[in-house]
């Protein structure tokens, strides 16, 4: 079965096909407040491949790739020089909303993540200059600063664990793309996950 008959099987309309950002668009520029209460910004890592990962830490899917999976592409992602930054955008009294970069480190500690940073988006502002649909929401910007893969993190829509075996990872065949400077083969996947819990949402 191919990968579009497998979303759209999995309940996702073919509308949702669609990326949310136009590629071969430089990436939209941000500053956020990490864990450690630097204030960070994307120009600052100009010149390197970077991920952003969507997170919330109470979303089954997100606990379903931090059995292991995310934090095994995040260590091999940054032993390649990429640069890894996972996002929490979830809005003050909802789920997988960290009060504070204390609160963020603690679970950053409790899974054993490994990204480079953790940034507090509270008031959802780099979610929305993303359009991030769903946790995890992932995407892969170039050195030039453009966005070469958005969406799912694999092509297996479940929160099944057992399914990370058989799955094909997205993320890592992108960056294995941008590493050997080839086009990205697959530069779009139908993020799957819980929604972004944004404050007006």
């Amino acid at each position: 079965m191919s990968l579009t008959r497998r979303l759209v099987a999995a309940g996702l309309p073919l509308a949702a096909l669609v990326p949310s950002v136009a590629f071969a668009k430089p990436a939209p520029e941000f500053t956020a407040v990490d864990v450690d209460g630097k204030t960070r910004s994307l120009s600052e890592f100009r010149g390197k491949t970077v991920v952003l990962e969507w997170v919330n830490e109470g979303c089954p899917y997100v606990k379903k790739h931090y059995s292991g999976n995310m934090q095994g592409l995040q260590q091999a992602a940054r032993a390649d020089g990429v640069v890894w930054l996972t996002i929490a955008s979830s809005a003050q009294g909802k789920q997988g909303h960290f009060a504070d970069g204390a609160a963020a480190k603690t679970w950053m500690d409790s899974r054993g993540a490994k990204p480079t940073t953790l940034l507090l988006d509270g008031e959802g502002k780099i979610a929305t200059a993303y359009k991030a649909k769903t946790t995890p929401h992932m995407f892969v910007i170039d050195k030039a600063g453009q966005v070469v893969y958005e969406g799912a993190i694999d092509d297996i829509p479940t929160t099944k664990v057992e399914d990370l075996k058989t799955a094909r990872n997205m993320v890592s065949a992108a960056l294995a793309d941008v590493k050997a400077g080839r086009k990205v083969a697959t530069p779009f996947v139908t993020p799957y996950g819980c929604a972004v819990k944004y404050k007006d949402a």
